[in-house]
């Protein structure tokens, strides 16, 4: 009987990162005097406890609890919200990415790839020339929006999704120029709105597209979170600089989430998936309503409207990358005259 051997794995690279990175820390805060900051901003911290978690098991990054906690709890500006998700995540995921990979988690190489890649040619475009025409009040209507379209697609499928096993292989060429269009789109308006987004864009895909199993579609959106929050924090860091607040909230909050992210990779193996799903999933839908109570005021009934259409319009679209999915893997059987995505090749002329 043949028994394959388990993968080397190279955890002493994700424990020389920790060192050099609280080594770092603790030079910023004893060495050049910051304790006072990290210390003032204790709450971000703590709630990016719960943040980090959600980080390394999910396809949600930190800023999924970051975002709301900054804007919608602490009343802060929503572009500070968006800075602050590329700065913390910049550590959580990253280390979250370094222990996958340490580990030798399979991921999906092709799209990662690809979608790394988009990311580098869309983020720029989107933070100069999208982002900053974006009011903060829309800031918080997109990110809610995008956010509770992902938690009510887990809350109606999430026993489908979490069904999956391997992955459906396609072209690797194909895989990759999927990445790319992937990358590019998320990068230039959902990623440099909120500053996160990209990971559930990739994961969507492989999960009702690619019907990748969880173990797969997850890890693989946290590595292209990671590349897409350190690239988000140079580009603005040599460029329009980051949001006044932003250092003193990571100062708190990046030791918890260095440790945290991983930790949320390695927790979800022993739990299951589908239970922090679920959870993250209510949380999604209740932040959704929390944005749309609170900033009645200004939505009125057209931005209400324009919210929940938002909402139908994700939903509408995830139905239509699973039918697409069904299709090219071959369990939905289409007419003649009817293409993969469902539409009729008859000219009605």
């Amino acid at each position: 009987m043949n028994i394959q051997k388990p993968l080397k794995t190279y955890l002493w690279v994700w424990g020389l990162w920790l060192l050099g990175f609280y080594a770092v820390w603790l030079w910023l805060v004893l060495g050049m005097g910051y304790w006072s900051e990290a210390k003032a901003h204790w709450p971000i911290a703590l709630a990016m406890a719960l943040g980090s978690y959600v980080a390394g098991s999910t396809p949600m990054g930190g800023g999924t609890v970051g975002f709301p906690v900054l804007v919608l709890w602490f009343d802060m500006p929503a572009t500070l919200g968006r800075d602050f998700s590329f700065a913390v995540q910049s550590i959580g995921m990253t280390s979250a990415s370094i222990f996958i990979l340490a580990r030798r988690v399979p991921l999906a190489w092709s799209i990662l790839k690809g979608s790394a890649l988009g990311i580098l040619i869309g983020t720029p475009i989107g933070i100069f020339f999208i982002a900053p025409f974006i009011s903060d009040l829309w800031i918080k209507v997109v990110f809610a929006v995008v956010w509770a379209s992902f938690g009510i697609l887990h809350l109606y499928r999430i026993n489908e999704i979490a069904g999956h096993t391997g992955m459906t292989e396609f072209n690797e060429g194909w895989d990759f120029r999927l990445g790319i269009i992937l990358g590019v789109l998320a990068g230039a308006t959902i990623v440099s709105v909120t500053g996160v987004g990209i990971d559930m864009v990739v994961y969507a895909a492989l999960v009702l597209l690619c019907r990748a199993d969880l173990k797969i579609a997850i890890p693989t959106s946290v590595v292209i979170m990671a590349i897409a929050s350190v690239y988000g924090v140079a580009i603005k860091s040599v460029t329009t600089g980051m949001q006044p607040g932003v250092f003193e909230n990571w100062l708190a909050a990046a030791p918890v989430v260095a440790l945290g992210a991983p930790l949320g990779v390695f927790i979800v193996g022993l739990i299951g998936r589908k239970p922090t799903l679920l959870f993250v999933a209510v949380l999604c839908v209740g932040q959704f309503i929390w944005t749309c109570v609170n900033e009645y005021e200004y939505l009125q009934l057209t931005g209400l409207a324009l919210a929940l259409l938002g909402v139908g319009i994700m939903l509408w679209l995830f139905e239509k990358l699973r039918r697409w999915g069904a299709v090219l893997a071959g369990d939905v059987v289409l007419p003649d005259h009817v293409d993969s995505l469902g539409y009729s090749k008859v000219d009605p002329h």
